[in-house]
């Protein structure tokens, strides 16, 4: 028996290739930097001729694997270190935007070769969009010439869909926001995008991503104020600005009081503890009564889970509008303030349909409980209605309006009998 230890057969001489869709290129952006500063630098600062090169340039060269490299030279010349500083050791382009001539028209220009580019590859809409956001945060990294020709195309690329309203988030980082970067930046960008649509539009754009309620972080947390942010944005010219924000705050403070007026009602809190909270809160916040009884209004419907059927929905409503009276009464002390809430009430009643046929019940339980004067509800049946199932809510008010109207006529009658 042979006890030597067998040696395992090995293959020798074999070459095994491998496929080539198996090999990972190396990722070498210098080689693609070379190509496109080449190119840019042939085509000058004919603009025209820059976005025929790009386009012809995405047939040959990996956009989708260079995008952030291809923005980097468009914007800055040549490929970005962190924090905003070009590598000195790779060829770069005087041809760029931070080269270009700092006023709108060229700052537009520069816009349409962008469009054009992401019109063409689409791939490169994302990536287009993440670089905004870091150059926003590289700021500080950048001249005040730099970031104004950066702030106008960021404006002009707003106004134009071509990025998202999101990318204003990285102007609220800590490093950026001290010593007043973002909000120097934020000023040519909002003027250079209200210039090109308007501040509707704007809004609009702020809502949709969550960003219209944040403006404030443009600042330092101990300039963080409505007073600060209104004043620094009207010196600057931008009055509207700062009037949707001081709006923006406005709401935000009415939800907040509405919140907190639905948690005492479902505490039990009673009215007296309510009203004189609610009228503190109008003190402080300069709420009108108009405004405030549709505040009032919406938390007293709201702090109910209501019946789905409507037969039982109408009598629930007269027993739980019955108990809250006093808190509605505490706010209709002027004429605007009963038509707004007969308004408020017939919207609901028309956007809640099993309350359709309640909308009488409820108007006259709150006469008969002095929340609503005679006089309010025949100004509301001759002109302050709104359109909202106007033709169903003057049909059920027809005969209690008609039997005001004679009230009326006989008391005017008695008045004249006495004199």
């Amino acid at each position: 028996m042979n006890n030597q230890k067998q040696q395992k057969p090995t293959l020798t001489g074999q070459r095994f290739k491998t496929r080539k869709r198996d090999e990972k290129e190396r990722f070498d952006p210098s080689q693609f930097q070379e190509s496109i500063v080449q190119g840019l630098n042939q085509t000058g600062s004919d603009l025209e001729a820059v976005a025929k090169f790009l386009d012809a340039s995405g047939a040959k060269l990996d956009y989708r694997r260079y995008a952030e490299t291809l923005f980097d030279i468009l914007v800055a010349g040549g490929m970005l270190a962190p924090g905003g500083s070009i590598s000195d050791d790779l060829t770069r382009t005087e041809f760029c935007l931070f080269t270009a001539n700092e006023d709108l028209e060229t700052m537009q220009a520069y816009a349409q070769v962008f469009n054009k580019l992401i019109r063409r590859y689409k791939y490169l809409e994302k990536g287009f969009e993440e670089e905004i956001k870091k150059l926003l945060l590289f700021l500080k990294g950048f001249t005040e010439s730099e970031r104004s020709k950066l702030a106008m195309l960021t404006g002009i690329l707003l106004a134009n869909g071509n990025i998202s309203a999101a990318v204003i988030g990285s102007l609220f980082n800590e490093n950026v926001v001290k010593e007043g970067v973002s909000a120097a930046f934020a000023v040519k960008l909002f003027k250079s995008w209200i210039y090109e649509r308007d501040i509707n539009a704007v809004a609009v754009a702020l809502r949709k991503v969550g960003m219209d309620n944040r403006l404030m972080e443009l600042f330092p947390a101990n300039k963080r104020s409505c007073e600060h942010f209104s004043k620094y944005f009207t010196d600057a010219g931008l009055k509207e600005l700062s009037d949707f924000a001081r709006n923006q705050e406005a709401i935000g403070s009415r939800k907040e009081l509405q919140k907190e007026l639905q948690e005492m009602m479902a505490r039990g809190d009673n009215f007296k503890d309510i009203i004189g909270y609610v009228r503190e809160e109008m003190k402080k916040t300069n709420i009108s009564e108009q405004l405030m009884i549709g505040i009032v209004w919406t938390s007293v419907m709201s702090c109910v889970e209501w019946n789905k059927k409507e037969e039982l929905v109408c009598e629930q409503a007269i027993k739980h509008l019955k108990q809250y009276s006093p808190l509605l009464k505490a706010f209709t002390s002027q004429g605007a303030s009963e038509i707004l809430l007969l308004v408020k009430i017939q919207e609901y009643c028309y956007d809640n349909i099993h309350f359709m046929k309640a909308f009488q019940k409820i108007v006259v339980l709150l006469y008969k409980a002095d929340v609503l004067s005679e006089e309010a509800i025949l100004k509301w049946y001759a002109d302050c209605h709104v359109a909202k199932g106007k033709s169903v809510f003057l049909e059920q008010m027809k005969k209690f309006v008609e039997w005001l109207k004679n009230a009326e006529e006989e008391s005017e009658s008695e008045e004249e009998e006495e004199n």
